[in-house]
């Protein structure tokens, strides 16, 4: 099974530039690892003022409306994208993921 290597920041650089892809193959294997069953987390967005602004939620079970995560706020898709990216990098490799913003 693939695992993540905590050190691959070129990779979460490589996501952030285009979360929407086209994303390399060891990023696809990434990204695979974090959307999983195993550690999605049930993380979902919610367009709350359409074009304009998305909050981040968790799915809930049987039906019940999202629970909304307090303060996850965003004005574009792509920063919301980015954000649910670390919750779920730090999930899986138990590590924060360092700043990304010095190549």
């Amino acid at each position: 099974m693939f695992t993540i290597d905590p050190t691959r920041i070129d990779l979460a650089r490589e996501f952030k530039r285009a979360p929407f892809g086209p994303h390399s193959p060891e990023l696809q294997a990434v990204l695979n690892v974090l959307r999983g069953a195993r550690h999605c987390q049930d993380l979902l967005l919610i367009c709350t003022k359409p074009h304009a602004e998305w909050q981040l939620a968790e799915k809930q079970p049987h039906g019940q409306p999202p629970r909304l995560i307090p303060g996850a706020v965003f004005t574009s898709l792509e920063a919301a994208e980015w954000h649910a990216f670390r919750m779920r990098w730090e999930a899986v490799t138990g590590q924060a993921m360092p700043p990304v913003d010095r190549e």
